[in-house]
């Protein structure tokens, strides 16, 4: 039995325990070994409910950690632990982020490394989804898009879909072309799995059978509306409704979505919604209350550094 899993058993059933309770019941171990144990599984057995205590976290809740910290810092993270992640970073883009339903006024934007998507990488599941919102390609972010796509390759990612984001009966008649759609750029860390109903063979068996791939063919494109500008909270904020049909997609129910660049948290209220449990980075103290509020106290907030 690991460390971990002597902790979650030693604890589970309280409402929580302490630091201090969790030094005493492996006093054997080094406190910056058990402490260690603990944040490396928060949001997988453990969560962090205010300095220095916690609780144990059984599998059938569905929970939404919110951490308050630099969304390409995944180290507090293990390895493999992750069955999706669901992004949408402040790309920096001039033209992309001027008009249409995207303003960034507040964020320090910036353009993903490689390191970035070893991270991604490291973190998921094999066979798991890694959803980018990104762009329309246009004259000024072409060779980005195609670097995102070199990037998650070398770092072990297939591609697997792109599929457009139309605004529904928005349009943005600025630049070149009106501004009315974004991609969905869909990769799988090596091989999808098996998610997706092999109908033939099924009837053929008499079984259910699955083969590579999400669970169902994609649509051409999600036309949904974009959150009304009175009702935003976040400059570049995702419809709750696309966020739960690409979920639907893309895990199964009780399984773990990150969404490293929270923005408004409506990924995390998707993932909610469709019983499943979710962990939010947020860089922005002021976003981080907007989320607080915006879920009601459904989750606990962790404050990294």
């Amino acid at each position: 039995m690991t460390l971990a899993e002597k902790l979650f058993n030693c604890f589970k059933g309280q409402d929580m325990f302490s630091l201090r309770e969790a030094y005493e019941q492996n006093s054997d171990k080094p406190k910056e070994t058990v402490r260690a144990r603990i944040y490396e599984n928060l949001a997988t057995k453990f969560q962090r409910i205010t300095k220095g205590v916690y609780r144990t976290i059984t599998s059938d809740e569905e929970q939404c950690i919110l951490i308050e910290g630099d969304g390409r810092d995944l180290s507090m993270l293990k390895d493999n632990s992750i069955d999706c992640i669901f992004t949408d970073h402040p790309w920096l883009d001039i033209k992309s982020n001027k008009g249409g339903t995207r303003s960034f006024a507040l964020y320090d934007c910036f353009r993903y490394t490689i390191e970035d998507f070893r991270e991604k990488a490291r973190v998921l599941k094999q066979g798991c989804f890694l959803i980018e919102i990104l762009p329309a390609e246009n004259e000024n972010n072409y060779e980005y898009l195609y670097q995102i796509k070199q990037m998650a390759k070398e770092a072990g990612f297939l591609y697997y879909s792109k599929v457009t984001w139309k605004k529904g009966t928005f349009v943005s008649n600025t630049g070149r072309k009106a501004k009315n759609s974004q991609d969905i750029m869909i990769f799988s860390k090596g091989k999808a799995r098996n998610m997706r109903c092999d109908k033939k063979k099924s009837d053929r068996t008499g079984e259910n059978c699955y083969m590579s791939g999400c669970n169902g063919m994609l649509p051409a494109m999600f036309d949904i509306q974009p959150v009304s500008r009175k009702d935003k909270i976040h400059q570049s904020e995702l419809p709750v409704e696309l966020c739960e049909k690409i979920i639907e997609f893309m895990t199964y129910e009780g399984e773990i979505i990150l969404d490293s660049f929270a923005g408004s948290g409506a990924v995390g209220i998707a993932a909610l919604n469709k019983n499943r449990s979710c962990i939010l980075i947020e860089i922005l103290r002021e976003n981080i209350e907007k989320i607080k509020n915006r879920f009601n106290n459904l989750f606990y907030e962790v404050v990294l550094g």
